[in-house]
């Protein structure tokens, strides 16, 4: 115990400011500054608490509880959305393969099963199903009860239409999962998992904004090296986000040493797996599957269900559907800006395709000047590029990389990016808890509240998941107008208080409010503009 004291507090001394070690040591120091720093440091004391008393590092999310896009039996699209796409309409094309991903949408009947409480009715004896898992020979120990026969009856007799376009999709992307996975020493069962999590759509988003193939969360990608910037989002590719799940995985499966257990934590997170855990008293997966999230339950049987599918597909005579996909890819390094639609005029090939094969480029724009990007192209049209690259990065280039332009798309970016969270403040709580809780720093929720380091109970703050508003020297600078009429006006934005605006300004509240007609009490809206002094 004493160990443990001394240690927080070393950990505690070195993340003091220096300036605030010198007043520790300093007596003539001025008495309401030393106050200030010891406020300032509270946030950081719960903070270091919370995770001496956790006693853990748990991995982040891959997805939001209860918001997966698959909890087992395809319910992730709604098809509605997509009524503008006409399926087949070019069997040739590579937008076939588009088409097929967004249309794998909903159940039989619209409607959700709960495959854990009802029975489905087959006319294969378990001996049979057992006899087949074990012919699998699966480095993955693979369970066989009730609740897993109906998911391989799900998978294989009820939606073989769908079963069959995933095995289409399989046989494009499956090799590749399997070289990336082998390459980490991971089981090549592993590779199912993108079933389960998108039906293989690298384009698949989830109502919590999971994206991807392997549907990561904003802040585990940034975890696992996978690049989110105004162009670039490296969890839409299937090949990045596929070493990013690889290395989650691995270090899953360090955590729990159960691979039943590594599974389950995709789609949940360790967090819940070890509650989980707790509550049951076991690491046995089945012990504990009372206690894991409810969706979170189907997804060892369904992945069962998917690898026994592609295992055993031509045994319920389904016929993988026909994905036309290039046989062969070449990449090229880019270091400058580079946008598709200069290479599409100039080597002729269809602009879908580059999107196709490069989904992680959300604008048609790779930003070669920021760093080197890898751009694919299909083997018949890479001799032409390589052939006329210079001739293709000067094509129009003053029109697409207009500064007006390139940087309206990251203010677009910063803005959709960010997912705003009102915070009502319990009592007891502190700021450091609130960071904590959201994964974010003090210091931010600071700036974005306006606010120092007092927080009250029912107090409102704004927290913004994904980055939120970036920090600037010059905060005011693009909501204050130019002057009009001898006043400086100021434009509203959200998380706006009016006590918050008066601080940021150094002005009064009772002179904000009577220069724009308010009282304490008046309600502000983003966009509008108040008057912040005569000039």
């Amino acid at each position: 115990m004493l160990k443990k004291t001394f240690i927080f507090l070393a950990l505690l001394f070195m993340l003091t400011p220096p300036s605030a070690q010198a007043q520790l040591f300093n007596k003539k120091e001025n008495k309401k500054a030393l106050k200030a720093e010891i406020e300032t440091l509270k946030s950081v004391i719960d903070s270091l608490q919370s995770v001496i008393n956790d006693g853990a590092i748990e991995l982040s999310d891959t997805t939001t509880y209860g918001d997966t896009i698959n909890p087992g039996i395809f319910n992730f699209l709604d098809s509605d959305d997509y009524n503008d796409i006409q399926p087949g309409s070019n069997p040739d094309s590579l937008l076939d393969i588009w088409y097929r991903q967004k249309k794998l949408s909903i159940t039989e009947d619209g409607m959700a099963l709960d495959l854990d409480s009802i029975y489905l009715q087959s006319d294969i004896p378990d001996s049979i199903y057992i006899a087949k898992i074990a012919k699998m020979n699966s480095f993955i120990p693979i369970p066989y009860n009730s609740i897993v026969r109906n998911y391989i009856i799900y998978y294989t007799q009820k939606i073989p239409h769908k079963s069959r376009q995933i095995l289409g999709l399989c046989s494009y992307y499956m090799p590749i999962f399997e070289e990336i996975l082998d390459s980490y020493g991971l089981p090549l069962e592993l590779k199912v998992m993108a079933i389960i999590e998108s039906a293989l759509n690298p384009l698949a988003v989830s109502r919590a904004k999971a994206k991807g193939m392997w549907q990561f969360m904003y802040r585990t990608a940034l975890q696992y090296d996978l690049r989110i910037n105004s162009y670039v989002d490296e969890r839409l590719d299937p090949v990045a986000s596929a070493h990013a799940a690889a290395k989650y995985l691995r270090d899953s499966y360090i955590i729990f040493g159960d691979w039943a257990l590594a599974i389950a934590s995709y789609n949940c997170g360790t967090g819940n797996v070890n509650k989980a855990i707790r509550r049951a008293g076991s690491k046995d997966f089945w012990a504990i599957y009372p206690y894991l999230p409810r969706e979170t339950r189907g997804y060892v049987p369904s992945f069962v269900a998917a690898l026994y599918l592609i295992n055993y597909y031509k045994d319920y005579q389904i016929v993988p559907e026909k994905i036309q996909m290039p046989v062969h890819v070449d990449t090229f390094k880019i270091n400058k800006n580079l946008h598709f639609e200069q290479i599409a005029d100039n080597i002729g090939i269809p602009i879908e395709y580059i999107r196709q094969i490069n989904p992680q480029y959300m604008h048609d724009i790779i930003p070669g000047t920021e760093r080197e990007y890898i751009l694919r192209l299909p083997y018949n049209y890479s001799g032409l590029f390589a052939e006329k690259e210079k001739e293709i990065y000067a094509y129009k280039d003053s029109i697409y990389f207009n500064p007006i332009v390139y940087n309206r798309i990251k203010e677009n970016h910063a803005v959709s990016q960010s997912q705003r969270i009102t915070h009502i403040v319990k009592s007891g709580e502190t700021l450091g808890h609130i960071a904590l809780k959201y994964h974010v720093r003090v210091a931010d929720i600071q700036r974005w509240n306006n606010i120092g380091t007092k927080i009250w109970p029912k107090q409102r703050l704004t927290i913004y998941r994904n980055g939120g508003p970036a920090p600037s020297s010059g905060k005011a600078a693009s909501t204050r107008n130019t002057t009009s009429n001898g006043y400086e006006w100021y434009t509203i934005r959200k998380g706006d208080t009016l006590l918050g605006i008066a601080l940021k300004h150094k002005v009064s509240l009772n002179n904000l409010l009577k220069l724009n007609g308010l009282t304490k009490n008046s309600k502000i809206y983003p966009g509008k503009k108040l008057k912040i002094r005569a000039l």
